[in-house]
């Protein structure tokens, strides 16, 4: 009997601390945060720093073992997807990749690379490099320097220079030297309009649409014109663009080329100018200094940018999240 009390006594206790004790709570996801500058700008004079950009700059701290083999996996999941050329069809490949952990950038490259993959009929040549997108941590290869690089290589050997084509979203911070590489505080770079000119001559891919959504972007214009090349950027070489708040989906520019204009079934031509419309609004309507994208299209890529026009769906969809014009509310 002594034996039954003692057992009956310590059940209710343990269920009156069950319910005494509140449900344990889960605390919400956090995306990497920014509390250290990068030590390109801490460390380094302006100059030196951008010879580096230039011969490719690349920093990582505090990854673990399990977390760089996982990496790594990921990585090579991701490459080995590509699926080959087609012969006598002048196929595109699609890289869209968020070089900072900011999740607007997450957002923005996810959504980019769905849009770019449909309108240039890119469905298994297409590679995604970002980070989270502020709800849980990312299951894609992060949008770093170096994955870039492997992404581009791979490409190259699966594409045919003379009919393919290269399709490449970039999205982040930017400053005046090139596009900036932050993941929290663990990854820092640069990559320079001369890295990335570089690396795209060396690879031999010369028909490419790079799209670069950055503050100062404007500097990439002249570093990746050629004729057969078409560049389109969020701003010019010495202006800021807009909307990379943290909770935002869209940067203005984002939000106009790719989340409207780009969904249409126009020539890249007519989509940039409208999508320098929109961007021109919402900039007067906020007393913003304008951002002045630009857009430049060699006179040999009319070619091949007709060549995918002619198969992008002649249904349009519809924009997605929240409208990046929406921060300017309560201003």
């Amino acid at each position: 009997m002594a034996r039954v009390r003692f057992v009956s006594l310590l059940t209710l206790l343990l269920i009156g601390a069950s319910a005494s004790t509140p449900a344990q709570q889960t605390d919400p996801y956090q995306p990497p945060q920014h509390t250290e500058t990068s030590p390109l700008f801490r460390v380094m004079p302006a100059d030196v720093a951008a010879r580096y950009a230039d011969g490719g700059m690349q920093v990582e701290r505090d990854r673990s073992p399990a977390a760089e083999l996982a990496e790594h996996r990921r990585m090579d999941r991701a490459l080995a997807g590509l699926l080959p050329q087609r012969k006598g069809v002048v196929d595109a490949y699609v890289v869209s990749i968020a070089l900072d952990s900011d999740p607007v950038f997450g957002r923005e490259a996810r959504e980019a690379g769905k849009v770019l993959t449909r309108r240039y009929d890119a469905a298994g040549r297409s590679i995604l490099l970002a980070g989270s997108d502020g709800s849980a941590p990312s299951a894609f290869p992060r949008g770093s320097p170096e994955n870039l690089t492997l992404a581009l290589a791979r490409i190259a050997e699966l594409m045919d220079p003379a009919e393919d084509a290269l399709i490449l979203y970039t999205t982040s911070h930017g400053a005046p030297i090139g596009i900036v590489y932050n993941d929290g505080d663990q990854g820092f770079g640069i990559i320079s309009p001369a890295r990335m000119a570089a690396m795209l001559e060396v690879l031999g891919i010369k028909r490419r649409l790079v799209i670069v959504s950055a503050c100062f972007s404007g500097i990439y214009v002249p570093a990746l014109a050629g004729s057969e090349s078409a560049v389109v950027t969020a701003s010019s070489g010495d202006r800021t663009s807009f909307g990379c708040q943290s909770d935002n989906d869209w940067t203005f520019f984002g939000d106009a080329l790719i989340n409207h204009a780009l969904r249409k079934p126009q020539p890249l031509a007519a989509a940039s100018a409208e999508a320098n419309r929109l961007i021109a609004g919402w900039e007067g309507g906020g007393k913003l200094t304008p951002s002045m994208p630009q857009f430049l299209i060699g006179e040999r890529a009319h070619t091949w940018l007709a060549a995918l026009d002619r198969r992008t769906p002649k249904l349009a969809t519809e924009p997605v999240g929240k409208p990046a014009v929406s921060m300017l509310a309560g201003r």
